[in-house]
């Protein structure tokens, strides 16, 4: 049996010229993505005051509310492996979703899932609470994702 190629083939529907590729990866935002935008406004108006990409907090959280020891993150679905999002594209695993460098695309997400799981653990032991929210529950119900971070600052009052 032979390994599958790491590349697709020239002739392959799904092959792409690697400047095409690395102009779309530079366009990848890491901050103020729209979901994020979304939810801080969201927040904001609803009377929740925060601050942004913390860097002296682990993980450099999206929104960081240090006096009640709050981080929010915004994760992106394909990005921090949210296994909703294969489904969505009508796949089984997260090595469907990729057709191309399907085993580095694999260990690059399965490090971030695992990044964020230390980062987790992190923030817990420093007494913080972390709020994860995935970018797709936020463009189907930015309210609700608010009033998730509303109701944990006011836990934490």
């Amino acid at each position: 049996m032979t390994a599958a190629p790491l590349e697709a083939p020239a002739t392959s529907p799904t092959a792409r010229d690697p400047a095409v590729t690395s102009r779309i990866m530079r366009s990848v935002r890491s901050k103020n993505t729209k979901p994020e935008l979304a939810l801080r406004r969201a927040v904001h108006a609803r009377g929740g005051r925060f601050r942004l990409h913390a860097a002296d907090v682990p993980g450099r959280p999206d929104m960081v509310v240090r006096g009640r020891k709050v981080a929010i993150f915004v994760d992106g679905d394909l990005w921090h492996g949210n296994p909703a999002e294969w489904q969505r594209r009508g796949r089984s695993s997260l090595s469907d979703l990729f057709p191309t460098r399907t085993a580095w695309w694999v260990a690059k997400i399965e490090r971030n899932m695992q990044r964020d799981q230390d980062v987790n653990r992190e923030l817990h032991a420093r007494g913080w609470r972390v709020l994860r929210i995935w970018a797709s529950d936020i463009t189907a119900d930015t309210d609700a994702s608010a009033r998730v971070v509303l109701t944990a600052l006011r836990e934490r009052a």
